[in-house]
């Protein structure tokens, strides 16, 4: 029997990718390959931050978050990323409700991107349990990529702030091969700045027991996600186009 391989994304029609992470580095343990990839291919990639990470270390909490966005700036810069917002939600405590949507559908209609990139929201996950920031950010920016496109939610941003509604066309999450439906390949030059946009959040690393050498453990993530796409080296998606239309099956025409 044969073996399937996931497909890679339509990135050819890709122009603006909008990245929602709760915090600094969230982005890099991996993901940011996939980032490198596209802006070398001329896609204008933002990033939103939620947070400025300020909990992460034992730092005091000021004295981090500048220390931890200045290192986000230098990731980005590795990556090719201009366009970086990082809000001042509290870190560690990042709360799901309006006020989180408000800010996220903000960002979408001042990028409009036609790909948002998200986070996963379960709270069990093959690595373990996720951290709380994490499934707020990603069922924030889940629900805040459909408040985008609604003129009447959030009207303020279009009445006083002068942003349009904006439907982004797709809505991505990185996955595993059991639950990915697309791949970016990163083998070559995307890998490489990929793991160095994670050796640029140096002081962060070093703050945190243990931690291994980017470049002992990306290459060896990707390499996995690669066998599934046939290629070298990967990074995996859950992709969603919002603008398809729905798939019916006899089971749901009763």
């Amino acid at each position: 029997m044969a073996v399937m391989t996931l497909p890679a994304l339509p990135e050819e029609s890709f122009q603006r990718v909008l990245c929602v992470v709760a915090h600094p580095d969230d982005m890099e343990y991996g993901t940011s390959a996939a980032v490198a990839r596209w802006t070398a291919r001329g896609i204008e990639v933002g990033y939103l931050l939620l947070t400025r990470g300020e909990a992460g270390m034992p730092n005091p909490p000021e004295e981090t978050a500048r220390l931890r966005v200045a290192e986000q700036k230098a990731a980005c810069g590795v990556v090719g990323v201009e366009h970086l917002t990082v809000l001042d939600h509290p870190d560690g405590v990042l709360v799901y409700g309006l006020d989180l949507r408000r800010d996220i559908c903000r960002e979408i209609r001042r990028f409009n991107p036609d790909v948002v990139l998200g986070t996963g929201y379960q709270v069990e996950t093959p690595y373990g349990f996720d951290q709380a920031d994490h499934r707020a950010a990603g069922l924030a920016t889940l629900d805040a990529v459909r408040d985008a496109g609604n003129r009447w939610v959030f009207p303020e941003q279009v009445d006083d702030e002068g942003l349009e509604p904006h439907s982004a066309r797709w809505y991505i999450v990185p996955g595993l091969a059991d639950s990915a439906t697309h791949g970016v390949e990163v083998t070559g030059e995307p890998l490489r700045l990929g793991i160095a946009s994670l050796k640029a959040h140096a002081a962060y690393l070093a703050a945190l027991p243990d931690h291994p050498d980017p470049k002992d453990f990306i290459p060896k993530f990707t390499a996995m996600s690669g066998k599934a796409m046939g290629v070298e080296h990967a990074v995996l998606f859950r992709a969603h186009d919002l603008q398809a239309p729905p798939e019916f099956t006899e089971d749901t025409q009763d």
